[in-house]
């Protein structure tokens, strides 16, 4: 700048006044800390190291011999110089830089007598610099590129310009003689090195997780959903947000309305961020989003089960049938019947079926449980009718017979051989109370030969007794069942049949048997004409011959 002699004095004041000047105008392009665009945050710190190349212009007006002449005096470029600066950010943008240039080694040539300066001199400048500055906005500009190197904790300066103004004021010497002159430089510093991003010292970004209570639900079931976060300042409001179908969110919980949910996947999105009251997630590393997913199933249709009882009817008789209906959900049901044949009328669990009018044989039943989504499910029972009873129709019954061949002389008398075959006819008649009786006599050809010859005789002698054989044996059999046994005579008919036989049939007539549609050839006695005989008990000598008799044939 001037001779050598001047030079350390010169020097030293250019460094006072430098360092008492303010901040001069720097610039470099900061590169953020490797990851997600927008969401990691700058670096706080900045420390930078490199190389500097200084390139000054300007001149100054000297008097160095206290001549009234003025020297011109010029700078030069200085090659090899060094920068290093540090800076602090409040936060994206505005933080405070010190920095320190320091370019001592320039071009020395000799100059011609009485000439300063105008080949060059051996300059040299250090400086310092404290004040604001600007992240991304500033008076010069650079670029830097991070390296994966230490964790991304490196980065290359490739290179930065700045624009330095400097005014030095040269004053007066000790004597008080003015040394003379001032000077205003014009220097472009260009510079390049490595670059330190102090990523350490920022916040950690907030991190987001939410989950649901359950993993599927029915429409209508409840299901809540939780946000987690991490990395969350205690000294900040956190504000969480929440977004779905039904979601409605307080703070870190939400609940969901699923009752007009359709089936299938529903998605919940929940967010956070912090930061100041009104100020909550101005920086990037303040928010955080995340979602998660739940199943809506559909509902399952119900299912039900059907019974009568009784399942077996008579005609005309009703039954009772029950349905149980069962929702997997426990969705309201409601109940309907049907039948085939006759008719089914109520609701509810139970309905009354009627057989009136169902022919025999099964009757199909069918029960239909419906929820109130209209889902339905039905199940079969069936009821079968039986054919009304018909009783039997009775028929005649033959029952013992009585012989009247062994007693020649009383050919018609009931014995006592005949009296326990109708001791049995009356033990019947006791047990069937609306039963009756019928006896049959016959008579052989002989007697009924003698009966027609009688009654030929009759037509002409009226006094002349008709012996009717047949009718005979019958009316005595009913007058000993009568007399004898207390049978109501309304109950024994007498009859006759062309058999030739000496006998008497019994026949027991359940109430509704038709006797003359069983034995065919009967014919019904004149009990007006033909009277019982009376019993009378046998002389002495006809019954000691009868006993006599009775032992020779023994």
């Amino acid at each position: 700048m001037f001779p050598c002699g001047w030079k350390s004095l010169c020097s030293f004041v250019a460094l006072a006044l430098v360092s008492s000047l303010p901040i001069a105008l720097s610039a470099q392009v900061a590169s953020p800390v490797k990851g997600a665009p927008g969401l990691e945050p700058p670096p706080k710190w900045n420390i930078f190291l490199g190389y500097s190349f200084l390139s000054p212009h300007g001149s100054v007006d000297s008097s160095p011999d206290l001549r009234d002449e003025n020297l011109p005096a010029s700078y030069h470029q200085v090659t090899l110089g060094g920068d290093f600066s540090g800076s602090y950010f409040f936060g994206r943008h505005l933080g405070i830089t010190a920095e320190m240039g320091l370019h001592e080694f320039g071009i020395q040539n000799s100059n011609p007598p009485g000439l300063n300066g105008t080949q060059g001199n051996n300059d040299g400048f250090t400086t310092l610099a404290v004040g604001p500055t600007l992240r991304d906005v500033n008076g010069g500009g650079g670029v830097d590129y991070n390296t994966p190197l230490f964790n991304h904790h490196l980065a290359l300066r490739l290179f930065q310009v700045d624009y330095e103004y400097t005014h030095v004021d040269f004053g007066n010497n000790k004597a008080g003689q003015p040394i003379g002159g001032s000077v205003g430089i014009n220097a472009v510093r260009l510079s390049t090195g490595i670059v330190f991003p102090a990523v350490g010292v920022t916040p950690k970004q907030v991190s987001l997780v939410c989950s649901v209570s359950q993993a599927s639900i029915y429409p209508g079931d409840p299901i809540s959903v939780t946000a987690v976060a991490d990395n969350l300042n205690p000294k900040l409001n956190a504000i969480y947000t929440w977004a779905g179908t039904g979601v409605t969110g307080n703070g870190a919980t939400a609940e969901v309305a699923t009752g007009s949910l359709p089936p299938g996947t529903q998605k919940v999105i929940c967010g956070v961020k912090e930061g100041k009251p009104g100020k909550e997630g101005l920086q990037p590393w303040q928010t955080a989003d995340s979602w998660t997913t739940y199943t809506v199933k559909p509902f399952e249709p119900p299912t039900v089960s059907c019974s009568a009882n009784p399942s077996t009817l008579k005609p005309g008789e009703p039954s009772t049938v029950t349905a149980i209906g069962v929702s997997p959900q426990n969705r309201p049901l409601t109940y309907t019947y049907s039948s085939t044949a006759g008719s089914i009328s109520g609701g509810g669990s139970t309905a009354a079926y009627s057989s009136v009018g169902a022919p025999t044989g099964g009757v199909g039943i069918t029960c239909t449980a419906t929820d109130d989504k209209g889902q339905a499910a039905a199940a079969a029972t069936g009821v079968t009718i039986t054919a009304p009873y018909v009783p039997p129709v009775p028929h005649t019954q033959s029952l013992c017979s009585i012989g009247f061949a062994t007693d020649k002389e009383h050919p018609t008398r009931v014995n006592n051989e005949a009296k326990a075959c109708l001791d049995e006819v009356a033990l019947d008649l006791q047990k069937q109370s609306d039963a009756k009786v019928v006896v049959v006599g016959t008579a052989t050809a002989k007697e009924k030969a003698k009966m027609a010859k009688e009654q030929k005789a009759a037509l002409k002698n009226k006094h002349v007794k008709v012996e009717d054989f047949a009718a005979q044996r019958a009316v005595n059999t009913k007058d000993y069942l009568v007399t004898e046994k207390g049978i109501d005579a309304s109950r024994v008919i007498v009859t006759t049949s062309t058999a030739d036989d000496q006998r008497v049939e019994d026949y027991l007539v359940p109430a509704g048997a038709s006797f003359s549609s069983d034995v065919a050839g009967a014919t019904a006695v004149d009990e007006t004409i033909v009277k019982a005989e009376t019993r009378k008990p046998l002389p002495v000598k006809q019954a000691a011959r009868k006993k006599k008799a009775a032992s020779a044939t023994n």
